[in-house]
């Protein structure tokens, strides 16, 4: 499989400006088996509140967004997963829409939301989801969600090959901490981060870490963007690889599990 990240900075408020950058970096690309964009990257990041967030938001399916990248995908013979502010059930997720070949495939809502999100965006109530691209397992997280080993462990254990992390990283340790999620359960992850500063008009700001990055199932970086650029990094692995979960030939990490055991007394 063959992996894209596109790492940029998203214009705020701007859909049609970020769906005119994405559409024109997919179509400047060939062979590429998966795309894996930023956290929210069709809107930006910092709102005031709610109700300047909202007008934003869509439906996945449907709206102008999901049209566009089903569009962008069959076209290009490509998938695609993406950060979005999705509307649902009259509330507002920070999703993740999946997208295989021209199709809408299914949505990841953020469970863990992140400092001001609670202010802004309902938590996921659903378990972290993997979805089936082209034959490869592909689980998805967002962001913040990096930080709750469970989460990837959820993922794994569910079958996920590659761990697709779309991203607004502002804490510097997460590059290094997905070292060790690849290496705890074997797998691929994929984090696609942004760059840039957005503020609020009462000041607040936030600078965005980029350093987007692939990371092997034995923790190896396969690749990693810069702090400040915008720019595509492409990877190719083999997702095989991390069905295999020996470390050696005495020891597997999940047959070594002792689950009845990982409980409060």
């Amino acid at each position: 499989m063959k992996i894209a990240i596109y790492q940029f900075a998203p214009l705020w408020g701007n859909k049609a400006g970020n769906l005119k950058k994405i559409e024109s970096r997919i179509n400047h690309y060939s062979g590429i088996d998966l795309w894996i964009l930023p956290e929210l990257c069709t809107t930006g990041y910092l709102f005031d509140s709610r109700q300047i967030l909202a007008p934003l938001t869509e439906p996945f399916p449907g709206g102008e967004t999901c049209s566009r990248i089903e569009a962008v995908t069959k076209r290009n013979n490509t998938s695609l997963i993406l950060g979005v502010a999705e509307e649902y059930n009259e509330k507002i997720y920070n999703s993740a829409a999946v997208f295989n070949n021209g199709k809408h495939i299914g949505t990841y809502r953020k469970i863990h939301l992140f400092d001001q999100e609670k202010l802004l965006f309902d938590s996921g109530g659903e378990p972290p989801a993997v979805f089936s691209i082209n034959g490869t397992k592909v689980g998805v997280m967002i962001c913040f969600d990096w930080i709750f080993p469970e989460t990837v462990r959820t993922l794994a254990l569910n079958g996920a090959q590659l761990i697709a992390h779309p991203a607004n990283l502002v804490l510097p340790y997460c590059p290094d901490a997905m070292v060790t999620r690849s290496i705890e359960k074997r797998v691929f992850t994929a984090t696609a981060n942004r760059i840039g500063t957005e503020r609020l008009s009462d000041g607040q700001q936030l600078t965005f870490i980029g350093g987007s990055q692939v990371t092997g199932i034995d923790g190896k970086r396969l690749g990693q963007l810069s702090r400040h650029e915008e720019n595509v990094l492409v990877v190719e692995i083999n997702p095989a690889e991390a069905d295999n979960k020996a470390i050696n030939q005495n020891n597997d990490l999940f047959v070594d599990r002792k689950p009845e055991l990982y409980r409060l007394n």
